[in-house]
């Protein structure tokens, strides 16, 4: 007989009881734990993951009202509303029964039970308890997937052969299971890549979830990756499951992975070389199977040569490192951009007649794009709004053409424009530390946010 794969937990003061369930049970489940006392309940549940609890009503001697195992009952909903509880007595009055049943029991059993009964009840309460625990991922996850998708991905673009080159890459390592890491400037497309590859990976059936690991600060790492118990915090208002849990059968794709601290980065390397992970507040380990992806736009090996980034965790996520060249490397491929976007926009704000002049066209093409296609994306997206007639001109892009041969910024300060000069600077500070926005924001004096506020304003 095959068993399954399931833990019980039976709370009784009676040895015999214990030994008799245990018995029964321990032929049809894999791990049946049995305890004569309900106040290792916390305990236990702590550190197992328990399917189905079957619980005594009565547990001091000349007590029979069962107040006790309402009492219990009613904690262990505290900790986890989903449990699975079965309640048992010897005493089978139909109002404690119907108690109980309010109180969020999934059933009751009579004492003593028929072998068959025990293992109904039991089978039908494990059924409601993996329902549950499978409904709890599946709404977290598609939490996750709706704020993640709220941006639209469409085609990769680019004919270069730089690009060509990525693609080629892309085929070879879709459908297998190797680590990625993807590295490029910031608005290069590294998101877009990742559900490239995923799209065409053996995973594709499952979730892609997208975690921005330079954006979680060192309280929320764990809580965010490997989910928390009820209570583990307090904010932590209900069971969560982490991202890894989320991405199951899927693809997860680890962001900004140079910006996450030293410390947090042994963590990280020991779930990844383990594959399990452990809710806050939990002392059980879960195993996951998910396809890892990872990004950054920093230097990451000249960051490993000056101890910034750990080396072994490096060895692990970079089975295959793939570039995503900056669009000023590929300049042939800027007019698909630039089609690509009016088509979308002029649809999108219903101008489906505009059309670019030669001029602003030069202006275009002769731009540096140091922000890469998410610039573009915006300029054309604020082109199209600002259009009069069936023309977009050059002023309506608003662009500033940054002079590439200048080395000083007091060249760059003819025009004593504010905003152009803040522009500046803030480009300038990214460039310097190579795209690494936390270096950048201090330089500045700037917070992270702030940083990124300016970024959006400037299209950088």
């Amino acid at each position: 007989m095959v068993k399954t794969d399931a833990t019980i937990l039976i709370i009784d003061d009676d040895e015999d009881i214990l030994l008799s369930a245990k018995l029964v049970l321990k032929k049809h489940y894999s791990t049946i734990i049995t305890r004569n006392n309900p106040k290792e309940i916390n305990q236990i549940i702590s550190k197992e993951q328990i399917d189905v609890i079957v619980l005594d009503m009565n547990y001091r001697i000349g007590f029979n009202d069962g107040k006790e195992g309402l009492y219990w009952l009613k904690h262990i909903l505290s900790i986890n509303p989903k449990m699975v509880v079965i309640l048992m007595t010897a005493y089978g009055e139909v109002e404690l029964a119907v108690n109980a049943i309010k109180l969020g029991a999934f059933d009751f059993i009579l004492k003593p039970w028929t072998n068959e009964k025990l293992l109904a009840t039991i089978h039908a309460g494990l059924t409601l308890s993996r329902s549950n625990h499978k409904n709890s991922i599946l709404k977290h996850t598609n939490d996750a997937l709706l704020k993640s998708n709220e941006q639209k991905f469409g085609p990769i673009i680019g004919d270069s052969k730089k690009m060509q080159a990525v693609m080629n890459t892309i085929k070879k390592v879709s459908t297998t299971d190797a680590n990625v890491i993807i590295l490029g400037e910031n608005g290069t497309g590294k998101q877009h890549l990742a559900r490239e590859i995923h799209k065409n990976s053996l995973q594709k059936k499952g979730p892609f979830i997208h975690v921005d690991l330079g954006s979680l600060s060192e309280s929320l790492f764990e809580s965010e990756l490997f989910g928390h118990k009820k209570g583990a915090f307090t904010d932590a208002h209900e069971d969560k499951p982490g991202r890894f849990e989320m991405a199951q059968d899927g693809t997860l794709f680890l962001d900004e992975i140079g910006n996450l601290p030293i410390n947090l980065q042994s963590k990280l390397l020991t779930v990844l070389q383990d594959r399990k992970t452990s809710r806050l507040g939990e002392g059980i380990e879960r195993t996951f199977n998910a396809r890892l992806l990872f990004a950054t736009n920093a230097p990451i090996h000249e960051w490993v040569a000056e101890g910034k980034f750990r080396q072994d965790l490096l060895f692990r996520i970079n089975t295959v490192e793939i570039t995503i060249p900056p669009l000023r490397d590929r300049p042939e491929d800027i007019v698909d951009f630039i089609n690509h976007y009016l088509n979308i926009f002029a649809e999108k704000y219903q101008k489906s007649h505009l059309k670019i002049t030669s001029d602003a066209m030069k202006v275009l093409q002769s731009h540096n794009w140091p922000g890469n296609v998410r610039e573009i994306q915006h300029t054309l997206e604020r082109g199209v709004i600002m259009a009069d007639g069936n023309e977009i001109k050059p002023a309506d892009f608003n662009l500033t053409i940054i002079p590439k041969e200048k080395d000083t910024l007091s060249d760059k300060f003819d025009n004593l424009n504010l905003q152009e000069i803040e522009k500046l600077l803030v480009q300038k500070a990214i460039d310097k530390h190579e795209g690494n926005i936390s270096k950048a924001a201090k330089e500045l004096g700037l917070t992270r946010a702030a940083l990124y506020r300016r970024l959006e304003k400037f299209n950088l």
